[in-house]
């Protein structure tokens, strides 16, 4: 498939972005390092590559676009406001625990669309406008609420140390299933000797003493009872078109109430989609869902599949990213904002097919 009938696509979709009231941006191709590497940490160099500049320090190409436009926004950028743009994104595909599921074009065209608002009606709407941009293809429309996982991990009777250790890695399931696996089993104690020799490596004196600090304190934590891993369990289970889902959910809730309020917000996301014309029993509600394929959202995700198409990526992601804004605006100031992009040439495909 040729690059400028992929264009071509792409400027039909960011079109309709247009016509529903986004502003477009082109945001660098070229990003400083650090903020991606504040935000994902060392994981991300599995991902992105990398180089130096001279006078710009380390830099990367492109990964995504949701943090250079949250970036923009943030600094000073009015609401509601709503966002498209069209471009180049770069992933490395090294081998290794990071490596995507689903295998990826090193360098791939993202339109997207992102709605910065305090308005209930956001992630309905954001949806809706995919759900319409992808009908002719025929793709499985999924979607998942990252706040539900959250609220759950949230839940266990953990120490709050333990507690952020699996939410930092909320979005790596295998590694979130070990450390819930480590953290059912009583704590085997450690001993730091005490040397004299000077110290060495690529983490300061100061970051391994706070490390060891935490595995010590960790040593009088209280095993996690199987019950609660059991409960996780059975909610990633749930995946089934929406009303059977929230049934399911609801049946947990009963005896799990923290889950409540999240079981709450996915009902009532099902009646916004409902007043607004899509039927709820055509859209799988999937628990695991962000947890297996996205970081950073935290709320509401969705995903449209090209079913029988194996080995392929999602034709059309996105989903909720409030925590983000947070993380990228100035004191902390955040906004509720939620997004997602369409893979043109993926579309170029389904449309030649």
């Amino acid at each position: 498939m040729a690059k400028r009938d992929k264009q071509a696509i792409g400027q039909r979709f960011l079109q309709a972005f247009r016509e529903a009231g986004a502003a477009e941006v082109a945001p660098d191709i070229l990003l400083p390092a650090g903020t991606l590497l504040d935000l994902y940490g060392e994981d991300i160099r599995a991902r992105a590559y990398t180089s130096t500049d001279p006078l710009r320090g380390e830099v990367m190409l492109r990964p995504d676009f949701t943090v250079p436009v949250v970036q923009m926004h943030m600094a000073g950028g009015a609401e509601p406001a709503r966002y498209c743009y069209l471009g180049e994104v770069f992933r490395k595909q090294d081998p290794g625990e990071e490596r995507p599921a689903h295998p990826r074009d090193n360098e791939y065209l993202q339109v997207g669309f992102e709605l910065f608002a305090h308005d209930p009606q956001a992630d309905a709407e954001v949806f809706a406008l995919f759900h319409k941009l992808m009908a002719p293809y025929g793709l499985r429309a999924v979607t998942g609420d990252m706040g539900l996982v959250m609220d759950a991990v949230r839940a266990l009777p953990l120490s709050q140390a333990r507690c952020d250790a699996l939410l930092h890695h909320v979005w790596r399931p295998g590694r979130f299933g070990r450390l819930l696996a480590r953290f059912a089993r009583p704590v085997t104690p450690r001993d730091f000797a005490e040397i004299a020799a000077p110290w060495a490596g690529m983490r300061s004196e100061a970051e391994m003493e706070r490390r060891m600090a935490r595995l010590k304190a960790d040593e009088d934590a209280a095993s996690l009872d199987p019950v609660w891993i059991a409960r996780l369990e059975r909610m990633f289970a749930i995946s089934a078109p929406m009303p059977g889902a929230l049934a399911e959910l609801s049946h947990l809730a009963d005896e799990w109430p923290d889950l409540a309020p999240a079981v709450g917000r996915v009902g009532e996301r099902a009646r916004m989609l409902s007043d607004g014309g899509i039927a709820p029993e055509t859209i799988l509600f999937d628990a695991s869902h962000g947890h297996r394929t996205m970081e950073y959202y935290d709320g509401f995700t969705f995903s449209f599949v090209a079913e029988g198409r194996a080995g392929w990526p999602p034709v059309a992601t996105g989903g909720r990213y409030d925590a983000l804004t947070a993380v990228l605006g100035r004191g902390g100031r955040a906004i509720p904002a939620v997004g997602g992009i369409i893979r043109p040439g993926l579309v170029a495909e389904l449309e030649v097919s």
